[in-house]
């Protein structure tokens, strides 16, 4: 059956842009309408900053070949014509930015009116956590196309921030940068705060992916070698989400490992024999997530090649990682680990521009998702999830 016609925008004033409309874009259901018309922003954000950038590239190149003009003539030396000359280069460079500026400005204000009625319409996959969408949140019955990891921004347009959705299931792990004590604004965070950013970072993107699967379709397990990430896994821990407590100590982490390896070694081999069906009875079949907390501590060289296993192989038979770790304390290990840390997609606790897209090439400043200060909807989306699980499980 074709999908139902998108909504229609209300009539314009004359003289005035066409009112934006959430879900307009094309799309055989809502949720893909809205995953639509998100990454149209964000490619309508990316094509204006690039010819606004390209606009005052063009007007610092010609106004350098000006004033190298009027310098490099003696003529211009004589009654103040080179002055008057460096003048009129500067007043065209200042026109065209100021017209390559007005036109930024434009396309930016009429994202935003877009962004005021989209942001609201999404749905809890896409949503931030301060939605109201949340606070009427129901297990859902399907899996979603996509998640929300946080929002992008340019700096040349500061009032906009596009979600930044990726689709699902996950094609590669994640690995939340714990290393980083600056920020773009100038600030300073110690490590010991940096870490649990990091910490309640992880959570809130396992928090998510555990709110928008259905009611036992995704199982998520945890390495805390030191067990430096209890207060932060306490909305998990408490709510009764986790496969089983936090793993702690080398021995902890040698079983989760191993037990995951096996299962991607048994998927794989009912994969290539033809036969998904054959799997042991009781075998669990949804998708699963590993969380590894100070990394590497607690790992010797087995768990170590083992984790990269799952990260090469992981993947593609359900099973994810997601890293906390600072890069640094693993340099012992040299290029060793250089593969693992490329195959993982970096986020960041705090605002950083690491993200490139290759569009455009712009560095995208990401940030994080943020619960807001002295929010329950964390623990009580979990608590519903803990209810539905509950429920699947009798």
């Amino acid at each position: 059956a074709p999908p139902p016609p998108p909504p229609t925008a209300p009539p314009a004033q004359p003289g005035q842009p066409a009112r934006p409309v959430a879900g307009d874009a094309t799309g055989w259901s809502m949720e893909e309408r809205l995953y639509n018309q998100v990454w149209g922003m964000f490619e309508d954000l990316a094509r204006t900053t690039a010819a606004y950038r390209s606009a005052v590239d063009f007007a610092e190149s010609r106004m350098d070949k000006e004033l190298e003009q009027a310098l490099s003539d003696p003529r211009s030396r004589i009654g103040g014509q080179g002055d008057a000359a460096r003048e009129a280069a500067r007043a065209r460079y200042s026109q065209l930015v100021d017209q390559a500026r007005a036109s930024l400005d434009r396309d930016v204000a009429q994202l935003v009116a877009e962004a005021e009625v989209v942001e609201p319409a999404l749905p809890p996959a896409f949503a931030r956590w301060d939605n109201p969408c949340w606070h009427a949140y129901r297990v859902p019955m399907e899996i979603p196309m996509a998640l929300r990891l946080g929002d992008l921004r340019l700096p040349e347009a500061e009032a906009i921030r596009i979600p930044m959705l990726l689709r699902l299931p996950l094609e590669r792990g994640l690995w939340i940068d714990s290393g980083r004590t600056d920020s773009l604004d100038g600030s300073f965070t110690d490590s010991h705060d940096m870490r649990r950013l990091a910490m309640d970072t992880a959570v809130a993107h396992a928090a998510r992916l555990l709110a928008v699967y259905p009611a036992g379709e995704f199982t998520v397990h945890v390495v805390d070698p030191a067990g430096s990430g209890a207060r932060a896994l306490a909305p998990l821990t408490q709510t009764g989400v986790l496969a089983g407590s936090p793993a702690q100590g080398a021995a902890g982490v040698t079983e989760v490992l191993a037990r995951l390896t096996q299962r991607v070694d048994l998927v794989q081999m009912a994969l290539r024999g033809g036969a998904p069906d054959a799997l042991p009875p009781g075998f669990d079949t949804s998708q699963q997530l590993l969380i590894v907390n100070d990394f590497p501590h607690g790992f010797d060289d087995r768990a170590v090649n083992q984790l990269r296993y799952l990260v090469d192989e992981g993947p593609s038979v359900g099973v994810h990682l997601m890293m906390v770790a600072d890069r640094e304390e693993s340099a012992g290990y040299g290029p060793l680990l250089d593969p693992l840390w490329r195959a993982l997609l970096r986020l960041t606790p705090v605002p950083d521009d690491h993200l490139a897209d290759p569009w455009v090439g712009h560095a995208w400043t990401y940030e994080p998702p943020a619960v807001p200060h002295g929010s329950e909807v964390l623990r009580q989306v979990l608590t519903k999830v803990a209810e539905a699980r509950r429920t699947w499980n009798r």
